[in-house]
């Protein structure tokens, strides 16, 4: 039987370069990868149905479930996970010293209300620090480049979220600067603070040792991204599921086998110092297998993300986690 002919778009992860490189191979399936230099063009291009299997932000998935024709199924497959506490950037003259001293001020987040780093950090701050989403006035907008085009993913404004539009010619990252914004939620580090800007900073300075105990708390180690397959396709061929989540498995694992390798010999793969030494602290935290794929072990992730898009407005029911994935994967 002829192979069937998928399109799939994913950014280079360590993760997926075993898929980029043809390395491993989706049973039944003849495979053509794509990639760009940012991940945001790969989904914006599959909002606009240009592949037939994409990574996709999960805020933007769990949005496209509630329209007329929903487009996509998903697979549980995580590309990408970060925690976001380091996320938050704050002007320093703002008196901004806490994460309460956030309420009632005038926030930034990049490109629109709603993108998976400002969910997660903005769902945190509510939860450990009583400081709600809808306390802020937003200005939603390019970080350092005024835009070009329209937004590919701006959500309709949620009741009681006050959102502004950027001023014409002006960037997320020159507010910042100038005090006209107070703080912002961005999954991009701004080019001031990377270019030492004594006016800007982040909210926690020591993130690392936050976020640590955020996880050490919660066991959340947060996901931004999933893996999705056109609704089209998979009716037709529902066992495309399966066969696409198992290649992002062994890509994984192959990725995950390197490294448990290298250390061996001191990480002599990596162009890091240290790297083994952070292994180490991650495991003796995290655990052997702390970046899962599957259903199971990241139920309590995915129905925290769940009921942050619902506290923030941007999706209208509470989804249970089993209805996001393709029935075949959930096993």
């Amino acid at each position: 039987m002829t192979d069937l002919k998928l399109s799939l778009a994913c950014w280079m992860y360590d993760r997926t370069h075993a898929i980029a490189a043809g390395v491993v191979k989706p049973k039944g399936i003849e495979l053509s990868f794509s990639s760009a230099a940012q991940v945001g063009d790969i989904m914006r291009q599959a909002i606009a149905g240009a592949f037939d299997v994409s990574e996709l932000g999960l805020t933007y998935y769990l949005r496209s479930l509630e329209l007329p024709n929903p487009p996509f199924i998903a697979i549980p497959v995580f590309p990408n996970r970060f925690f976001r506490h380091s996320a938050i950037f704050i002007n320093r003259d703002a008196g901004i010293r806490t994460p309460a001293d956030l309420a009632g001020r005038r926030v930034g987040e990049l490109l629109r209300y709603g993108h998976d780093a400002g969910i997660w950090s903005k769902g945190a701050i509510s939860d450990d620090y009583g400081v709600p989403a809808n306390s802020f006035t937003y200005y939603v907008g390019p970080l350092d480049k005024p835009a070009a085009t329209g937004d590919w993913a701006a959500p309709t404004a949620p009741p009681g979220v006050r959102i502004e539009p950027l001023p014409p010619g002006k960037t997320l990252d020159t507010m910042l600067v100038a005090g006209e914004i107070d703080a912002l939620f961005s999954a991009w580090i701004p080019p001031s603070l990377r270019a030492g800007s004594p006016k800007v900073g982040r909210l926690f300075e020591d993130y690392e040792t936050v976020e640590r105990d955020y996880f050490r708390r919660t066991k959340i180690f947060p996901i931004m991204h999933t893996v999705v397959i056109r609704r089209a396709i998979y009716e037709a061929h529902p066992w495309v599921a399966k066969s696409i989540q198992a290649l992002f498995q062994q890509a994984k694992d192959m990725a995950e086998g390197r490294y448990r390798a290298d250390t061996v010999f001191f990480s002599p793969g990596v162009m890091i110092p240290w790297t083994s030494a952070l292994q180490d602290k991650n495991r003796d935290l995290m655990g052997d297998d702390y970046w899962p794929y599957g259903l199971d072990r990241n139920r309590h992730v995915l129905e925290t993300f769940i009921r942050y898009n619902r506290e923030q407005g941007l999706i209208k029911r509470d989804w249970k986690v089993e209805e996001l994935f393709a029935p075949e994967t959930l096993g």
